[in-house]
């Protein structure tokens, strides 16, 4: 009789410990991250591709997010430069949407012919990515042409292409960096 109280009670310590290690580690790992886009900055500064180029960026993004169960797609209608940015922007951005971290986005369409309005299906999609207190942490860019020499189709499906590779690109820089900076997306 005696074994047996000894063996259940080990048994359920035992128990009780492997479940609170369980409960903290789902806590740490379920944690939802919340990232904010802001709207690209398109070059040319034209108002008649923001539009559409805004349209087919949001698009790929909440397709490639949505593949994410941990990632939540925030999005702003402001535009932030690309090539100054601000940390008290960033900064105060990332707290008034409760976001974990930012990310700035630019389009360049390629302009091929001697009128003022031709472009190419061509784009370079660049990201910078931001922690909630605005620091930088890491940036990618695709270029359609150079990576996959995309010849044809629609400039919309140019920029899915574009940003399923930043996104991928900055993923694969966050893991690279991870072990030093700790930092999740």
């Amino acid at each position: 009789m005696r074994k047996i109280l000894t063996f259940s009670t080990v048994f359920t310590f035992l128990l009780i410990g492997i479940a609170s290690v369980k409960a903290q580690r789902n806590a740490s790992e379920d944690k939802i991250r919340k990232v904010l886009y802001f709207n690209p900055e398109v070059e040319p500064d034209l108002e008649e591709i923001k539009e559409p180029t805004n349209h087919a960026f949001f698009s790929a993004v909440s397709d490639n997010l949505s593949r994410y169960k941990r990632n939540k797609m925030l999005r702003t209608e402001t535009q932030v430069p690309f090539d100054s940015v601000d940390k008290q922007t960033i900064a105060d951005y990332c707290i008034n949407n409760d976001a974990d971290f930012a990310i700035v986005p630019k389009v360049r369409y390629f302009k091929v012919g001697l009128g003022k309005y031709v472009f190419s299906n061509q784009v370079v999609v660049s990201m910078k990515l931001f922690d909630a207190e605005g620091n930088f942490i890491t940036e990618s860019d695709y270029d359609t042409y150079r990576k996959n020499m995309r010849l044809l189709g629609s400039a919309e499906n140019s920029i899915k292409i574009g940003t399923n590779g930043a996104i991928k690109g900055i993923l694969k820089e966050l893991r690279r960096l991870k072990p030093s900076t700790e930092a999740g997306f």
